[in-house]
């Protein structure tokens, strides 16, 4: 039987070994965007294609059916896929499985607070408003550059503080769903 020192060192070698082997691995990398079977990164965002999309607590119609989204044009993230199903979260923080078919690679944006949000002439803060965004109304979204994004809506467009909207940001907290 070994001696505890004996014992001791031999734990002492399996860590150095460790240490060797992750040093031999190259620098941790970042969690980054993942590949997904449909080729795209994830977290991404897309639109909801139609005025009713199922959402269902996971990747196949026999699974449980949560909620019914109303919602054409509606932005969701894709967190998570299959070959057929996306896992999305919706401005609310819901988490659901939705079929391929449902999603829209056009991009969308909301306003979700109930207040109206000033959709300015030019990025950049203390532009002249140049229409508003109604709380809680979606608007399509041509572009985010530095911190703002470009909106269009009901024949107007304007600017917007990235932070003021659903569906630029690649940060979102969803519940479990």
């Amino acid at each position: 039987m070994p001696s505890k020192s004996e014992h001791r060192s031999s734990r002492m070698g399996f860590a150095l070994i460790g240490v060797t082997l992750a040093l031999l691995a190259g620098p941790a990398r970042a969690e980054g965007p993942k590949i997904t079977p449909s080729g795209l990164e994830v977290p991404r965002y897309v639109s909801l294609k139609y005025a009713e999309v199922n959402a269902r607590n996971g990747p196949d119609e026999a699974h449980r059916l949560l909620w019914i989204y109303h919602a054409k044009g509606l932005p969701v993230q894709v967190v998570a896929e299959t070959r057929e199903w996306r896992r999305i979260c919706d401005p609310e923080g819901g988490l659901a499985w939705v079929h391929k078919r449902t999603t829209d690679g056009r991009r969308s944006a909301m306003r979700v607070l109930p207040t109206n949000l000033p959709l300015l002439g030019a990025p950049k803060a203390g532009a002249k408003v140049s229409a508003y965004l109604k709380g809680r109304s979606v608007a399509q979204l041509d572009k985010c550059e530095k911190g703002w994004c470009k909106l269009r809506a009901d024949g107007s467009t304007g600017w917007a503080k990235e932070s003021d909207i659903w569906g630029a940001d690649p940060v979102v907290q969803c519940r479990k769903g």
